[in-house]
């Protein structure tokens, strides 16, 4: 029986195996460069010093096996109500289909809702057919069409 995993917030010296995780597939391969930390971990000192982001990583035996990052958005519509946006949230090659990934979004609710969320959202590509069934099992409904404009 594998050991339980634990959420909590992400340390600097977790970063790397972060970026390895964000890079550890066919889109993040193409826009991650693990062999480059100087940039996520300047990334990394303004996320954790912004008291509405928390990224976090799932530990197994100590070892980094999941990430996401949420976002706590406070805005005017839906009656002044705070959104939480979740995002980049990833679950090592040899933890997919253990139920990591669902754990995972079961926390990330719990923790918006402790912080006064109305509503979990994110956004996930167009061609991530898995995970858009894997948000669909848990609930979710693909509600927006999004839009991005690269400024870079």
């Amino acid at each position: 029986m594998p050991a339980a995993v634990t959420i909590d917030r992400a340390r600097t010296e977790d970063v790397a195996a972060i970026v390895a995780l964000l890079a550890d597939d066919v889109l993040g391969a193409r826009r991650e460069d693990p062999a480059d930390q100087e940039p996520y971990l300047a990334a990394f000192e303004v996320i954790d010093a912004d008291p509405h982001q928390f990224l976090a990583v799932a530990r197994r035996d100590g070892r980094v096996v999941g990430t996401l990052q949420l976002t706590f958005l406070s805005g005017l519509s839906h009656r002044g109500a705070t959104r939480a946006q979740v995002e980049a949230v990833r679950v090592h090659a040899d933890e997919r289909g253990s139920g990591l990934g669902s754990e995972m979004m079961a926390w990330a609710e719990s923790e918006a809702r402790g912080r006064g969320a109305a509503m979990l959202q994110l956004t996930s590509d167009a061609a991530r057919d898995d995970a858009h069934r894997f948000y669909g099992r848990l609930g979710y409904t693909a509600s927006h069409v999004g839009f991005k404009k690269r400024l870079t």
